[in-house]
């Protein structure tokens, strides 16, 4: 039983929509936030990446950071860049991208959900990043930003959602340079708020899509207020943190690529060599080969493209981690010929996303990088099944677009 309940947004005023929205705060790196925050003053980077307004601090989590985003916010909401809506409601938000759309439900979870493991994790987090964020989320007393949640498909949901996005005018309907279309539609009936809630109570299971440090930072400051507040009843909006819950039907999933510094040694020839005990190999020439099936891969060494395909003996169906295609390159490449022991350490590989194209892994290679991998992308259908067995997946697995567009809600503790 999935619990979901109505808060109220903090959320731009609609003719600052277009230049408060902004990526999410953890893909990418200070100096590409301050360029793009650079001239526009009410960029919710100031408050998700508030360090780019203390460029005399180098410590991305100096106490002042925090404190200026606290700050940040009570500026916007002074000056109406920001508002409060006067009551509790869910909201529609709909997101497209290169023709395709995800409309997800914009409402606050159950943090005994998540502890309870109603809602299902996937990865492992770390725990400096979730400091940043509990005290981020602390100090500003806000889920400044939502959690990336997915369930599988219920056509009651959709038929309630759809029906009322075509009965109502959007909030916000705009589309960011980057080419993706960010509409956001008010659910003010109360009725239909009432529908909604009790059939995502009969969800069994939400998963975790992409946010964990931002959900285990949020149920952390959560704990937190409980230990303060000994008294509490459960129905505190700090016993609650904002989500976007999309149908897994609507989400896609991109490759995430790997590109590794040398061959640990070896030769091309011996490399390739090695590497033909566990996968069949094809050399391409000159043409990009993206993989079209799983266990196929994509590689781009000296200069030529070749496909790899896993041997039957090393492909293990009945373990849904091992049979995941990163791990098959991890376990049967990665490690054994090229040395790579543990991918989230180890200084000599690094990950790309797909959505940066094939070019991006050539151009690594032919900069700084020995070799390159294309993988064919994870199914949602593999993460669900890795979450409901209570299993982690490997590093650097799944690569969801488009992101959230942070700064069009936010939910007060």
């Amino acid at each position: 039983m999935a619990i979901i309940k109505p808060f109220r947004a903090i959320r731009p005023k609609k003719e600052y929509a277009e230049q408060v929205i902004s990526l999410p705060y953890d893909v990418m790196s200070r100096e590409e936030a301050s360029r793009m925050a650079e001239g526009n003053p009410y960029s919710f980077l100031h408050i998700c990446r508030s360090e780019i307004d203390l460029p005399h601090i180098e410590d991305p989590y100096s106490d002042q950071v925090y404190s200026r985003a606290r700050k940040n916010i009570n500026d916007f909401l002074t000056n109406e860049i920001l508002i409060r809506d006067e009551k509790s409601y869910l909201y529609v938000y709909r997101q497209t991208m290169d023709g395709r759309t995800q409309t997800g439900i914009v409402g606050c979870a159950s943090i005994d959900d998540y502890l309870n493991n109603i809602i299902k994790k996937h990865e492992f987090t770390r725990v400096e990043k979730e400091q940043d964020r509990i005290r981020h989320f602390d100090r500003c007393n806000m889920n400044t930003e939502p959690v990336f949640l997915t369930y599988r498909n219920d056509k009651r949901l959709q038929i309630l959602i759809e029906d009322w996005v075509r009965r109502n005018e959007p909030e916000y309907d705009f589309m960011t340079k980057d080419g993706v279309g960010h509409s956001l539609w008010t659910i003010t009936d109360e009725s239909v708020i009432a529908s909604l809630t009790s059939l995502f109570r009969e969800i069994e299971s939400m998963y975790i899509a992409d946010g964990h440090h931002r959900s285990a930072s949020a149920v952390k400051v959560g704990q937190k207020r409980r230990d303060e507040h000994k008294g509490y009843t459960g129905e505190e909006e700090f016993n609650f943190f904002m989500a976007v819950i999309f149908p897994d039907s609507e989400l896609k999933i991109f490759d995430y690529n790997r590109v590794v510094k040398d061959l640990h040694g070896l030769s091309n020839e011996t490399f390739l060599s090695k590497a033909s005990e566990k996968f069949e190999i094809e050399q391409l020439g000159a043409d990009k080969y993206r993989p079209e099936a799983k266990h196929i891969f994509g590689m781009y060494l000296e200069n030529r493209w070749y496909k790899l395909t896993a041997k039957t003996e090393i492909v293990c169906e009945e373990d849904v981690i091992k049979c995941l295609d990163v791990s098959i390159l991890q376990d049967h490449l990665l490690k054994p010929i090229l040395g790579i022991e543990d991918p989230r350490t180890d200084k000599r590989i690094d990950f790309v996303g797909g959505i940066r194209g094939l070019e991006e892994l050539e151009r690594r290679v032919q900069n700084d990088m020995a070799v390159a991998f294309a993988l064919y992308p994870v199914l949602i259908s593999d993460l669900l099944a890795v979450s409901d067995k209570g299993m982690v997946m490997p590093p650097k697995s799944t690569w969801f677009e488009p992101k959230l567009g942070s700064g069009l809600f936010m939910h007060e503790l």
